[in-house]
């Protein structure tokens, strides 16, 4: 990418000029009209600041400000699915986190009042433990790391830390995004979702933002992510109030794949009387390697095989 800059001076004489872009320097000098190469393709996705300062030999300074945006240079791959097994999902639970753990299925759900942390039997439904949050919050996402359970809630800016085995709490966090929402971990840190493009990468220890990673793939930017699960070295993220789950490259945030989950919906008994909301979960067991997705109040679990299309 090229940056051209034109400095005119009405009086005085220039003492120095530099660019910088996202606070690194690219150029300095005194030369008034300039061209700076600027390599963009480590960059990471989304919105880069340029500032140009001017400073004269009287001190009199003079600052312009731009941005630029980078969409990812590539094309995701396009997926359907094969269901290779079904089993029985709670129909009440309105489902904002699911993981495996050590064979189980960890389940988080959202609605005030009937906000829990389910640990069931994967292939029965089965509840053997449980953990129901304070009834003036909403639960969202969890993880588990280090033998800590980690639980956001949509607009309190509170999570919850656990004991993971106990269930008993240990500990709460307020975070700054103004909505909580999905969450997983890449073995090392915390990564969360706010239901925008963004997601925030945390320090489990001291609950601290590391970095933020924007997603785009190659039209723009891709908001609304929701559930997040870490996939043999990618985040795959549910899209809100869509059939889609998205492939995210965690070193810059551009969208490998898109998994096309329509009509699952369609191989599942529903009775008008009993309302069904939309697709959301996703869990891997590294074990196995087998991925699971269900949705808020579905009466099923599904486990499922990307395919190219």
């Amino acid at each position: 990418m090229t940056i051209q800059t034109k400095t005119n001076v009405k009086n005085g004489t220039i003492q120095n000029i530099t660019v910088e872009v996202d606070g690194k320097t690219y150029f300095s000098g005194k030369t008034l009209e300039n061209e700076i190469k600027v390599a963009t393709h480590q960059m990471s996705m989304g919105k880069h600041s340029i500032k140009v300062t001017a400073i004269k030999t009287d001190s009199v300074t003079g600052e312009n400000y731009s941005d630029f945006t980078i969409v990812s240079d590539t094309k995701p791959v396009d997926y359907t699915y094969k269901i290779t097994a079904t089993y029985p999902h709670n129909t009440k639970f309105f489902t904002e986190g699911l993981l495996i753990h050590d064979g189980y299925l960890y389940e988080g759900t959202g609605e005030k009042g009937q906000s829990v942390i389910a640990k069931q039997i994967l292939k029965t439904g089965k509840i053997v433990q449980e953990k129901k949050l304070d009834n003036k919050y909403f639960g969202e996402g969890i993880s588990i790391l280090n033998n800590k359970l980690y639980q956001l809630t949509y607009k309190a800016q509170t999570g919850f830390i656990y004991n993971a085995k106990t269930f008993d709490k240990t500990g709460d966090w307020h975070f700054d995004a103004k909505e909580g929402w999905g969450l997983t971990n890449d073995g090392t840190n915390l990564i969360m979702s706010d239901g925008t493009e963004n997601l925030r990468f945390l320090n489990p220890d001291n609950l601290q933002v590391i970095k933020t990673l924007s997603v785009y793939d190659n039209k723009g930017a891709v908001k609304f992510l929701n559930e997040l699960e870490y996939i043999n070295g990618e985040i795959w993220a549910n899209v809100w109030t869509t059939n889609t789950i998205v492939r995210i490259d965690p070193n810059n945030g551009k969208v490998l794949g898109r998994i096309d989950l329509t009509g699952l919906l369609s191989v599942m008994y529903r009775d008008e009387n009993k309302p069904i909301d939309v697709l959301n979960g996703i869990a891997w067991d590294a074990k196995t390697n087998a991925i699971y997705v269900t949705g808020k109040l579905w009466p099923k679990l599904f486990e499922i095989v990307p395919v190219k299309k």
